[in-house]
C-alpha cells in the first residue's frame, strides 16, 4: 500500500488550471500554423502539443511510478525541446512529425493516466509538472507572437499608453543585504537552493524600467531596434500579439542582454547583479525581507502586470501600488529584467534526481539571470526566489531592463 499522501484538492485544481493555460493557447492557431516553426531556434509548434504530456508521463509515470509505455514513440520525441545558438535553426520538416490527431489521442490518454495516478505521486514532482507546463505556456505565448497575424486568431485588445515623455528618477539604495534563494523544505527548482545572504555595497538604480521612448534615442543614434519594433513609411509600431500599435513610448522596451548592456554603456551605466535586484525588490531600510516588492498582500493587477491578464506590456509607472519600500516601479511584472550575473549555482546547489539537466546544463556563462516576470507568466513563479536565464542575443523573450549606478 502507497504511503504517499493524496495530493491536495488545490494541487489538482492547479493542474487543471494549467491544462487550461496550455489548451488556450493552441486554440489561438489556425490549422495550418501547428506545423510552423515561428522561432528558428525552437521546435515547431506540434512539438508543444505533445511536449507538456510527454513530460508529465515521462516523470510521474514512466520514471515515478514505473508505468508501462503506451507509446513510447511519442514519448521520446515530445520529451525534450532544443536550445541551440540563435542562427541554428533545426532541419526537420513537417512531414516529419506525426498528425495533429495522432498527437491529441496521445494527450487525452496521458492525461487520464496522470489523473489516476495522481494520488501516488510525491507533491514535489507535482509542482514539477505544474511549473514546468505553466514556463512553457509562456514560451507558447512568444512563439505564437513571431507568428503572422493570418495565422492566429485572437482579440486585437491593447492597453492604453500615455504618449508624453516619462521623466527618469535614480533611486538611491544604502548598502545593506540582499537573501537569494529559497528556504528548505519550500519549493523551488533546483537553482534556487540554498537559501543565503549576501553583503550588497550602495548603488543607485532607476525607478523605471527603460521605455522604449528612452530605447528609440539610442536606435536614432545608429543602434539596430529591437525584435518587437517594426517601422513603415517612416512610422514605429510595437508588434503586438494580434495588431500592431504605434510604438507605446512610456512601455518597457523588450530586449536582449545584448542590446540592454550596450544601451547601458551609451548612456554611462550599468545593469543590476541578481542581488542588487534582490536588494532593491524585497529588502527594507530596517533589513526585513519582503515577499512582494509591496510587501505581503497576494499580487493582483493593481500590484503587477503578469498572470496572463493580458497579452502586452503596460506603461512602466502604470502600477504604482506594486512599487518597493524604496520606490522603484515594476520589479515585479511587465517583463523579465536581465541582470548582469551570469546564470551559475548557489552554494550548496544540488541537481534534482529526477531531472538533473534542469539547470546544470546551462551553467555554461553562456546565459543570464533574468528576474520579476512578464504579461505572461504565472503568479507561482512571482516567488522571489525564481530565476529565468536565456542566452544573450535571443530576442523573443519579453525581457526588459533597468539602469544603476554604483
Amino acid at each position: 500500500m502507497s504511503t504517499t499522501p493524496a495530493p491536495p484538492r488545490v494541487l489538482c485544481d492547479r493542474m487543471e488550471s494549467a491544462r487550461s493555460r496550455t489548451d488556450e493557447l493552441f486554440a489561438l492557431l489556425t490549422p495550418p500554423a501547428v506545423y510552423s516553426r515561428p522561432v528558428p531556434e525552437r521546435h515547431r509548434l506540434i512539438f508543444y502539443l505533445g511536449h507538456f504530456e510527454a513530460f508529465d508521463w515521462n516523470l510521474i509515470c514512466r520514471k515515478t511510478l514505473d508505468i508501462p509505455s503506451f507509446h513510447s514513440q511519442f514519448d521520446k520525441l515530445f520529451e525534450f525541446g532544443i536550445d541551440p545558438p540563435v542562427g541554428k535553426a533545426a532541419e526537420d520538416q513537417p512531414a516529419d512529425w506525426p498528425s495533429v490527431e495522432e498527437v491529441l489521442a496521445y494527450k487525452r490518454r496521458v492525461r487520464q493516466i496522470v489523473d489516476d495516478s495522481l494520488d501516488r505521486v510525491p507533491e514535489q514532482l507535482i509542482h514539477v509538472a505544474i511549473e514546468h507546463r505553466l514556463m512553457h505556456a509562456e514560451t507558447f505565448a512568444y512563439l505564437i507572437h513571431n507568428l503572422p497575424y493570418d495565422q492566429k486568431d485572437g482579440p486585437p485588445i491593447q492597453p492604453s499608453h500615455q504618449q508624453g515623455e516619462l521623466a527618469g528618477k535614480m533611486i538611491e539604495i544604502p548598502a545593506g543585504y540582499a537573501t537569494l534563494g529559497q528556504k528548505a523544505g519550500d519549493f523551488g527548482w533546483d537553482n534556487e537552493f540554498d537559501q543565503h545572504r549576501v553583503e550588497v555595497p550602495a548603488f543607485t538604480t532607476s525607478k523605471y524600467k527603460v521605455t522604449n521612448g528612452e530605447y528609440l534615442k539610442y536606435v536614432e543614434d545608429g543602434a539596430a531596434p529591437p525584435h518587437f519594433w517594426t517601422e513603415r513609411n517612416g512610422e514605429r509600431f510595437y508588434r503586438g500579439m494580434f495588431a500592431e500599435i504605434p510604438l507605446p513610448l512610456n512601455a518597457p522596451a523588450y530586449v536582449t542582454y545584448r542590446q540592454a548592456a550596450a544601451y547601458a554603456r551609451w548612456v554611462g551605466k550599468d545593469l543590476l547583479t541578481e542581488s542588487q535586484f534582490h536588494r532593491a525588490a524585497f529588502e527594507t531600510p530596517d533589513q526585513e525581507e519582503r515577499p512582494y516588492p509591496w510587501g505581503s498582500t497576494v499580487p493582483d493587477a493593481t500590484h503587477v502586470n503578469f498572470d496572463f491578464h493580458g497579452w502586452e506590456p503596460v506603461d512602466v509607472d502604470a502600477t504604482p501600488a506594486g512599487d518597493s519600500v524604496w520606490g522603484v516601479s515594476q520589479l515585479a511584472g511587465n517583463g523579465w529584467e536581465w541582470t548582469c550575473t551570469p546564470f551559475g549555482p548557489f552554494p550548496g546547489f544540488e541537481p534534482f534526481p529526477f531531472y538533473p539537466g534542469y539547470s546544470k546544463n546551462f551553467f555554461d556563462e553562456e546565459h543570464y539571470v533574468l528576474k520579476g516576470a512578464s504579461p505572461r507568466t504565472a503568479s507561482c513563479f512571482l516567488r522571489r526566489s525564481f530565476r529565468n536565464w536565456f542566452r544573450p542575443d535571443y530576442p523573443h523573450v519579453y525581457a526588459s531592463f533597468r539602469l544603476i549606478e554604483n
